[in-house]
């Protein structure tokens, strides 16, 4: 059962490196504390994707930039939670679209949801609207033109959607690297770039 109050759930999971961008839940927790009323708790929740803890959080983290090969439990756990309700926010570190990452994650919800089932999103989506507005889609990151990757700035996110609501966003621009710094330096931006992570949270909460 899903409880009310917000916690940031970081997904481990056996295969790769899950533990990336430490700073950034902090980063997005406070951006919720300063722009919504939604109540949160303070500190970020690991959850082994084989546990069943997964399933008591309905907004979870997963990111990394090596192999994704999902054990048997972590794949029926991943399945069961996505299709009872749970979000799954999917960063790829490696911003990347031809990286380790992005083809092993990819063939896993291949295996799980079926070859189609993820799919890009329209720029016109909710999703860039459940908070603040990003009339353009999803924002650019500083990371997606600075050498590594793909060299390419990614100009859409991918989802799979479960009866008509995203279950899993997956993205490509690296989020989690331009999120990851300590929340007292916001003051320094022009533009508060966790905004997007703000309508991220929002969506996936129902708010």
């Amino acid at each position: 059962m899903f409880s009310s109050r917000f916690t940031f759930a970081r997904i481990k999971y056996r295969s790769g490196n899950w533990d990336t961008d430490q700073r950034m839940p902090a980063n997005l927790l406070n951006s919720l504390v300063e722009y919504t009323t939604i109540p949160i708790d303070q500190e970020e929740k690991i959850v082994d994707l084989a546990g069943s803890e997964l399933f008591l959080y309905p907004f979870t983290y997963l990111s990394g930039h090596k192999l994704v090969q999902f054990n048997q439990q972590e794949r029926t756990n991943f399945k069961k939670y996505v299709e009872n309700g749970g979000f799954v926010f999917v960063d790829d570190c490696n911003h990347d679209i031809d990286g380790l990452f992005a083809k092993s994650f990819e063939a896993q919800m291949s295996s799980l949801f079926g070859p189609a089932a993820l799919k890009k999103i329209p720029n016109s989506h909710e999703i860039y609207r459940s908070f603040f507005k990003f009339e353009k889609g999803p924002p650019t990151t500083s990371f997606e033109l600075n050498g590594w990757g793909d060299d390419l700035v990614h100009d859409y996110l991918k989802a799979i959607e479960i009866n008509g609501r995203i279950g899993v966003l997956y993205s490509n621009k690296d989020y989690g690297c331009e999120w990851d710094y300590d929340f007292r330096n916001k003051r320094f931006y022009a533009e508060d770039n966790t905004k997007f992570g703000v309508n991220i949270i929002m969506y996936a909460m129902g708010v």
